[in-house]
């Protein structure tokens, strides 16, 4: 759980309130903000989730690219170079 996640739970929760209240005392405006409240509260939170899935996904994978260069840095060495000129020979369109 990261920051974005924490203050988009936080903000829809105020949203909610802010719905709430504005309904009970008839005030359209305080409900239409608790309602755009909550809508930004949720992409906060959705994106901070999304954060969460790719730091848990690609944190290993990371980790094991740099196990690897220290292990065998010769090796490492040429997959770079190898993966260099395919990437310059895609973007010559060869």
């Amino acid at each position: 759980m990261n920051s974005d996640t924490i203050t988009g739970s936080a903000t829809d929760f105020s949203g909610k309130i802010k719905e709430t209240v504005g309904g009970a005392i008839g005030d359209k405006s305080l409900q239409s903000e608790g309602a755009a409240d909550q809508l930004g509260g949720t992409v906060q939170k959705t994106i901070g989730e999304a954060r969460d899935t790719v730091e848990e996904t690609i944190r290993p994978l990371i980790d094991y690219v740099r196990q690897f260069t220290r292990e065998r840095p010769f090796t490492a060495a040429a997959v770079a170079g190898v993966l260099g000129i395919a990437v310059i020979n895609t973007l010559r369109g060869k």
